[in-house]
């Protein structure tokens, strides 16, 4: 009785052993092993109908099975696709990192950008260590809404070289309205969509993030 596996099979000849170079069987691999067993078969004691039927019956079961596996892995690909592609309908909305960290590094500098909801008329960034207290202010000056860029020097409000670490930013600000508003580093407008293989990119700021780094978007 022939039954698949994932060995190598051999069939013994009279120049050598002949094996299988994928080092599996397939469907097709299955079928010409039934055939050669049926055709060297002793006349005088024929195979019988039971283990035609069985052998038949398990090269159909392989067929449906690879068949099944094909149909899923394609099934796989296109809602992979779909779902890339529903991405596109968050642009304009708002992507949220999770995070309102940035690293400072010893005697550097660390660049970071802001999105503004509303326009500005006056407002303060807030530098805080990991226990809350405030480092640094900088003024955000009048802007219009949207994202902006801003660079801390690394040193406390006191002109100290502040240590190395992690630190967190938010900002408080008035808009045009003369309404008091807040915002954090970490949230930013969805401008666009890229597609990079299977990663799905958004771009935040002046930077492309992939959609699993983002916590929320809203």
């Amino acid at each position: 009785m022939i039954t698949p596996t994932g060995q190598n099979a051999a069939l013994s000849q009279q120049t050598g052993t002949a094996k299988n170079p994928k080092g599996i069987l397939g469907k097709d691999d299955f079928m010409k092993l039934l055939l050669v067993e049926l055709q060297y078969q002793d006349p005088t004691a024929p195979m019988d109908t039971e283990k035609i039927l069985t052998q038949t019956s398990q090269l159909a079961t392989l067929e449906s099975s690879d068949n099944t596996n094909k149909a899923l892995e394609d099934l796989a690909k296109s809602l992979g696709s779909a779902q890339q592609f529903s991405t596109i309908a968050a642009i304009g909305k708002t992507a949220d990192l999770g995070s309102d960290a940035i690293s400072l590094a010893k005697d550097e500098s660390s660049t970071f950008e802001l999105y503004f909801p509303s326009d500005v008329q006056s407002g303060t960034i807030a530098v805080k260590d990991g226990n809350g207290n405030v480092v640094q202010t900088i003024d955000v000056g009048e802007n219009a809404k949207g994202v902006y860029q801003f660079t801390w020097d690394g040193k406390d409000s006191a002109g100290n070289v502040a240590k190395a670490g992690i630190y967190h930013v938010s900002a408080d600000y008035t808009d045009k309205n003369g309404d008091s508003k807040k915002t954090q580093l970490g949230a930013y407008p969805i401008e666009s969509v890229r597609f990079d293989g299977d990663n799905t990119l958004l771009k935040l700021g002046s930077n492309y993030v992939s959609l699993a780094k983002i916590k929320e978007i809203y």
